[in-house]
């Protein structure tokens, strides 16, 4: 009884159970994707800033501190090299 039962279900089922498994597997692999282009177009501040928040979860203090004095040092860097640059190509 139960063999002809799961013979039904398959049936039932057919190839529909893979192809929405592929587009799950599809879906997962573009917002992966997603989030390493914004770390990588976001630079440092992103890593200092999860840096930062494992810190805290973590519970040491001292460290997300530490992290968080790195990340406002890193953003005034950018700011000045940001203006610097638009200083330099102004004239363009």
């Amino acid at each position: 009884m139960k063999s002809r039962m799961k013979k039904a279900l398959c049936r039932l089922m057919g190839d529909r159970a893979g192809g929405v498994m592929m587009e799950y597997v599809i879906l997962a692999v573009l917002i992966a994707a997603a989030a390493v282009v914004a770390v990588m177009y976001f630079g440092r501040g992103i890593v200092t800033n999860l840096s930062t928040s494992t810190h805290a979860m973590a519970g040491e203090s001292a460290a997300a501190s530490a992290s968080s004095t790195k990340a406002k040092s890193d953003a005034k860097t950018a700011e000045t090299d940001n203006e610097d640059y638009r200083k330099k190509h102004a004239d363009r």
